[in-house]
Formats: C-alpha cells, sequence, structure tokens
C-alpha cells in the first residue's frame, strides 16, 4: 500500500497500527503525558497532604504556564543542533533525549525536597520538570510528523493518545496508590524511573530524515536581503540572521504557502476546540449538581472515558487512512456538536446511570475520533523545514481561544442553566463545521479544475 494514498480497503487501513513506528508513538506518547499531572493535580494532592495552604497550592498552577509558552523556544529546539549528541543520535532524538533528561532530574529533586521546609525548592524543581515535558512535547510532536507520511499521521496521533492515556492512569490514580502505601517521596521517585520507558524508547528509534527545502533557503535568503544582513559576518547580522530563519520565516511560509486561505486555516484551528473544551469545564460540576455521587461520576467517566477515548482514537486513525483528512475531520466537529447537545437529555432527565454512561460513552468516542484526526489534519500544515515552530503555534492557538471562552462557563450556567449552556456550547462548534465544508468544497473545485487542464 502506498500510503501517501488513500485506499479503500479496510484491511490495509487497520494493518497501519503493526508498522514500528506507529507502535513506538505508544512509548513516547507514555513518556509526554507522565510529567504533565505530576506538576498540576499530583503535585496538588502531595502539596495538600502536607498541609500546605490551598492559596499556595493554587500559585504552583502557574507552572503550567510553561506549556502555553512553548512556542517561544520551539524555535530554538527545531533548528538549533546539540553539541555531542548530535552526531550520535541526530537533532530530533537528541532534543528528546536531553528533555527526558531533564525531567528526571526534577522528578528526583522534588522528591528530594521537604514540602514542609522547601517550597520554594519543589516550585523550582516542578518549573524544571514542566519545561522539559513542553520541549519534550515540542519534538515529539516534530518527530511524529516527519517520521512517516501525512495519511499515517491519524495512527501515530491514535497511538500517541493510548500512551499518553496510560501515562495519566499512572501518574494520577498509580501515584495515590504508592503514596498511601509508601510515601509522596517514593511516588515521585516511582515516576523518575518510569520516564526509562521514554529514555529507552528514544535510544532505539530511528531518526526521521531531514528533507532540505530550496524553496524555504530561497524565502529565507529573499528575506536577509530585504532586512539588509545577506553575506554580513557581524554579530548583529549573525543574530538577525538566526531570527528571521528560525522565528520569521516560519511564519512567513506558512502564509506564502497558503495565500489568503491560511486566515481560514488559523480560524478552523481555533475554532475546532471550542465546542468540547467549553463543556468539559462544568462536566463535573453537572455531574454532581445532577445527583450522581462521586463514585459514580469516578466510575463512569473514568472507565468509559479512557477506553472510548482509546478507540474513538484508533478509529479516527483509520479513518484518516481510508478517506484522507478533511472528511473525518469534518466528522469529528459534527459528533462534538451532536455529543454536546445529548448532554441537554441528561440535563432535563432523572438522574440514570444508564443514560450517564451511554452519552459519556459517545462523548468520549467522538472525542477520541476528532483529538486524532485534527492532530493529523495539523500535522499536515506544518513545512518540514519548520516542523517544531510551526506545530507548537498551532497547538497553542488550538487551544488559548477554547480556555479563554472556555472560562465564562460558570457565569453562562448561572445565568441560563445547565441545558441552554450544552446548547450553546454546541452551537460554538458550529463554525468549524462551517469552515470544513467550505474547505471541502474547495478542495473539489481545485480538483476540477486540475481535471479539466488534463
Amino acid at each position: 500500500m502506498n500510503t501517501q494514498q488513500k485506499t479503500n480497503n479496510w484491511r490495509d487501513a487497520l494493518a497501519v497500527y503493526r508498522k514500528p513506528r506507529v507502535v513506538g508513538m505508544i512509548f513516547l506518547g507514555f513518556s509526554a503525558g507522565l510529567p504533565f499531572l505530576l506538576v498540576f493535580s499530583t503535585l496538588s494532592a502531595w502539596l495538600r497532604d502536607e498541609g500546605v495552604a490551598r492559596t499556595t497550592i493554587g500559585f504552583f498552577s502557574w507552572v503550567g504556564i510553561t506549556y502555553s509558552i512553548k512556542v517561544f523556544w520551539a524555535p530554538v529546539v527545531d533548528r538549533l543542533p546539540l553539541p555531542l549528541l548530535n552526531p550520535m543520535l541526530g537533532k530530533r532524538r537528541s532534543w528528546m533525549l536531553l528533555a527526558q533528561l531533564v525531567i528526571v532530574a526534577g522528578l528526583l529533586g522534588m522528591a528530594a525536597s521537604d514540602a514542609a521546609t522547601q517550597l520554594q525548592q519543589i516550585a523550582l524543581f516542578a518549573l524544571l520538570v514542566a519545561f522539559g515535558s513542553a520541549t519534550q512535547d515540542i519534538v515529539i510532536d516534530a518527530y511524529r510528523i516527519e517520521a512517516v507520511d501525512k495519511l499515517l499521521q491519524g495512527a501515530m496521533a491514535a497511538t500517541y493518545v493510548l500512551g499518553y492515556r496510560l501515562a495519566l492512569l499512572a501518574a494520577g490514580a498509580g501515584s495515590f496508590y504508592i503514596a498511601e502505601a509508601f510515601s509522596w517521596r517514593i511516588t515521585y521517585i516511582a515516576m523518575a524511573v518510569l520516564m526509562s520507558t521514554g529514555l529507552i524508547t528514544t535510544l532505539f528509534i530511528r531518526e526521521p530524515e531531514h528533507m532540505d527545502n530550496e524553496e524555504t533557503a530561497r524565502l529565507e535568503a529573499r528575506l536577509e536581503e530585504a532586512v539588509g544582513v545577506a553575506n554580513k559576518g557581524n554579530a548583529f547580522a549573525l543574530m538577525a540572521i538566526w531570527f528571521l530563519e528560525s522565528v520569521i520565516s516560519p511564519f512567513v511560509e506558512f502564509f506564502r504557502r497558503n495565500g489568503w486561505l491560511a486566515i481560514v486555516i488559523l480560524f478552523l484551528i481555533a475554532s475546532y476546540r471550542i465546542s468540547d473544551i467549553t463543556m468539559g469545564v462544568m462536566a463535573n460540576p453537572f455531574y454532581l449538581d445532577s445527583g450522581f455521587s462521586k463514585t459514580e461520576i469516578a466510575n463512569v467517566t473514568k472507565v468509559f472515558s479512557f477506553f472510548m477515548t482509546i478507540f474513538g482514537a484508533g478509529l479516527g486513525g483509520v479513518l484518516v487512512i481510508r478517506y484522507g483528512l478533511l472528511r473525518p475531520l469534518l466528522l469529528g466537529a459534527v459528533l462534538v456538536v451532536v455529543t454536546n447537545l445529548l448532554f441537554i437529555l441528561l440535563a432535563i432527565s432523572e438522574p440514570d446511570l444508564v443514560t450517564l454512561a451511554l452519552v459519556i460513552s459517545v462523548d468520549n468516542l467522538s472525542g477520541g475520533i476528532a483529538t486524532s484526526v485534527f492532530i493529523a489534519y495539523l500535522s499536515s500544515l506544518t513545512s518540514t523545514s519548520y516542523t517544531a515552530t510551526q506545530y507548537a503555534l498551532f497547538s497553542s492557538l488550538m487551544t488559548l481561544p477554547a480556555k479563554i471562552i472556555g472560562g465564562f462557563s460558570g457565569v453562562v450556567v448561572d445565568s441560563v442553566g445547565y441545558a441552554s449552556f450544552f446548547l450553546y456550547s454546541g452551537a460554538l462548534g458550529i463554525p468549524a463545521v462551517l469552515l470544513i465544508i467550505y474547505m471541502m468544497i474547495r478542495q473539489d473545485e481545485s480538483s476540477l479544475e486540475d481535471t479539466e487542464k488534463e
């Protein structure tokens, strides 16, 4: 099977999950997901268990800003080869290994700190973990995009989601079990040991090929000439050239390659996740306000969430192989809107565990499909010359508007109630549906024009 072409054979589409690089993403996804909770909810639980004030614990959440601003150092990761490591491992694997070692060092530093007397030290090590984790995300995203063809990106995203979810179980529930049996210090040491999954994987995978792009080189040369720093060897000129090539060129290249359609693409990226992120903010409060017990919520949302999300992500990867990108992308957007509306049924009904399980199952299935397909779509938008920088930009744009709008979710619920809120959150997904339909129509028109020319 030529992976650059859609396939009409379901068996070939499913066979993608046997490819070594697709399987390897499970372990890289685990390595990416493990540090996340360890500087968020798991860390909050540790600090509260040690008697740290809630106000202080709240301040620790600022560590998460690191994940939102990774686009600022993505150009460095994208273009700067690491001394010593680069000749041995290659550009992507060397940065991956360094980021993982930073995470391990930060986790061991947290484990060696006393929560009662060394809060500042724990905060600094947590920041180190978050920085290493965000850097690892940059590199793994770049590796995933460069390692396989575009139509395999859905499958790569699906196995990445599987590994990431397994890591969340280990860093979430697993951490609580270890802390209950031993201590929080032992917990963080155990998590540092589990990071060996990523370290070993990095040493065994092959470095992806880095294709030189002549058009990109010409673009960079024109930018340098326009600014007046071409062929100049002074320190200022060298710094300006690096800034132009690493920071400015990725943005210019994206707009030049896509033309005015780049604006449509950016609006689609910014709107695709708004519906489900906005709804997700109020999900747990809604379950509690509906009368479900904490145990019922945990059993249904955690168990069904894990398996249905994984199944949905896997199905999304197959759909990309089978039908290409835009049709599964449209399916994911429509399903997210529809499943938001299903929550209205819960809001206007008496609490019923079967109905809760059904709605959550459908919601997580659709979320899994949408996630893997959307990651594949974002991956297809990047240039091989600026993979890490452009994807970091897209991933930041993907969540930032949704988080801002999601912050007003409580205001909407307090004003109009849950049923109207779910109608509102579902409606937020309609612009993404319309934008995808427009892009499909435009693609069909382009295909028709190409056929007529032939």
